[in-house]
C-alpha cells in the first residue's frame, strides 16, 4: 500500500519501517499510528521478513505526540470521569484491549493484532536516532531491542505536560530500567543522553552517528541470516509469557517448548549446518 507518513522497505530478510515526518521530528499522529499498524501486520504476514527495524527519518526518532494536534484536541474534547472512575468521551478504538503473548490484557492505543509490538512474532529493533520523547519513548519501549545513536536523547515528558504514565509505560519501563530509574524518568521527565540510557538498560548498545543505521542493519542481518526464525518466535513468546508466571510454571512451560523444538525442521537444520560447517538454511518451521 501507499503510505503518507512512514516508509516501508523489505530487503535481505529485514523490514525497515521509517517514521517519515522529519520536518516535525516524526511527531506522532493518528495517520502514522494506523500506518505502523498496517506495516507491522504486513511484516508479520511476509515469510521473507525475519527481522523488523523501526527508525526515524532525519535527525530524530520521534519527538512524541504532535503537540499541535494535542492542543487542538484539548480545545474540542473534554475528558471526564464517570462514576466508575473510568475515562469517558474517549474514542473507543483508541483504548480497546490489547493482548501480549502471555495473555496480559493491556489497554493501549496499539490494541489491534500485530500492532502492539510484543504480539509481533518476529524481533522488532528500534533504531533510535536523535530525540526519543514522550509517546516516541513508549513506542521504543515496545520494541524488543533498542539501539541508540551517540546523539540520541531520551525523555518521558508526560509530567511536564500535566499528563501521566501513558500507553503501558508504567508496566514496561520498570521492567526495563528498574523501579527507581522508572520513577526518576517519569516523575522528573528530565532528558538523558545515550550513555546514561545505556547504563540503566534503556538502550542495549550505542553506535556512532556516522555508522548508526549500518551497524543496526548488520545486527539485524545476522539475525535474519544465522538464527532460526522459529527459535526467535518461541523465545519472544516465552519471555513475555513468563512475566506473569512463577519459576515452577515457567520451567514447566519451557520444558514443553523444548520437547516441541526437537521435532522442528529448524532444530534438524541447526544440527546439520553446524556438523557440516556450512551456513544455515532455516525455514522457520
Amino acid at each position: 500500500m501507499d503510505y503518507e507518513q512512514i516508509i516501508y522497505e523489505v530487503g535481505e530478510g529485514i523490514a525497515t519501517i521509517t517514521l517519515n515526518r522529519p520536518d516535525r521530528l516524526n511527531a506522532w499522529t493518528p495517520v502514522m499510528e494506523q500506518e505502523i499498524r498496517q506495516a507491522m501486520s504486513d511484516a508479520t504476514a511476509d515469510n521473507e521478513v525475519r527481522v523488523i527495524i523501526l527508525t526515524g527519518a532525519g535527525r530524530g526518532f520521534c519527538a512524541g505526540a504532535d503537540m499541535q494536534r494535542l492542543d487542538k484536541s484539548s480545545q474540542t474534547e473534554v475528558r471526564r470521569l464517570d462514576s466508575n472512575d473510568r475515562l469517558a468521551n474517549v474514542r473507543a478504538d483508541a483504548y480497546s484491549a490489547g493482548t501480549v503473548p502471555g495473555g496480559n490484557d493491556l489497554p493501549q492505543a496499539f490494541a489491534y493484532k500485530h500492532a502492539y509490538f510484543p504480539t509481533v512474532p518476529k524481533p522488532v529493533i528500534a533504531a533510535l536516532n536523535g530525540p526519543v520523547a514522550g509517546l516516541g519513548l513508549v513506542v521504543a519501549l515496545w520494541a524488543d531491542i533498542r539501539f541508540a545513536s551517540e546523539s540520541a536523547v531520551f525523555a518521558t515528558g508526560f509530567a511536564r505536560r500535566g499528563l501521566i504514565a501513558e500507553h503501558g509505560i508504567d508496566w514496561i519501563l520498570p521492567r526495563v530500567v528498574g523501579l527507581p530509574n522508572a520513577l526518576d524518568l517519569l516523575m522528573s521527565a528530565r532528558k538523558i543522553g545515550a550513555q546514561e540510557a545505556l547504563e540503566m538498560g534503556l538502550a542495549n548498545k550505542i553506535f556512532p552517528d556516522d555508522k548508526f543505521i549500518e551497524q543496526v542493519r548488520d545486527y539485524a542481518l545476522d539475525l535474519a541470516t544465522n538464527v532460526s526464525p522459529r527459535s526467535m518466535r518461541v523465545i519472544k513468546n516465552q519471555l513475555f509469557r513468563a512475566q506473569d508466571m512463577d519459576f515452577g510454571a515457567a520451567l514447566h512451560a519451557s520444558m514443553k517448548d523444548m520437547v516441541e523444538s526437537f521435532a522442528s525442521d529448524d532444530f534438524r537444520e541447526g544440527v546439520e549446518h553446524f556438523v557440516q560447517k556450512r551456513p544455515p538454511n532455516f525455514t522457520g518451521r
